[in-house]
């Protein structure tokens, strides 16, 4: 009984150690891609959600800060490790009908609230809004809907 105790902790304490190294090994090689990654001309995340082009970055060595232009002619000093990761090009885009679009919709349907002229939605459509405005259900099913 003594001898399976000592058996199933060597083992735990085998399982440990190697889970740790190659978890530190995983860590160790997903730095390694990031600082590749990192070359000047690359859009890039900031850890306070900026988004900008990197100007300069030292991968080899992450005392130095690194540059990155926020806009045409400003550029800002960061840490080198408060990069948190390029940013693909197409990645959180949206093109200008998109824009366009959803700018429209949202004022037609802040005019239609100012108005209290929602009763041409069905009924499922006002319980989606309403739910999505944290409205009680019964609120938008015991409003009077004059009938058309």
């Amino acid at each position: 009984m003594d001898w399976i105790l000592l058996v199933a902790m060597a083992a735990l304490l085998v399982f440990m150690f190697w889970s740790s190294r190659r978890r530190a090994a995983r860590m160790k090689a997903e730095q390694e891609a990031k600082s590749r990654a990192m070359l000047p001309g690359v859009k890039v995340l900031l850890q306070g959600g900026l988004y900008g082009t990197l100007v300069e970055y030292d991968g080899e060595d992450l005392s130095k800060s690194a540059r990155v232009e926020l806009a045409p002619g400003v550029e800002v000093e960061v840490h080198s490790q408060a990069i948190l990761r390029v940013v693909d090009e197409e990645e959180g885009t949206v093109t200008e009908d998109e824009f366009i679009q959803a700018e429209s919709d949202q004022a037609e349907y802040a005019a239609d609230v100012a108005d209290g002229e929602l009763s041409s939605l069905s009924d499922d459509q006002e319980r989606e809004r309403a739910k999505a405005a944290d409205v009680p259900a019964s609120d938008v099913d015991s409003r009077d809907k004059p009938q058309s």
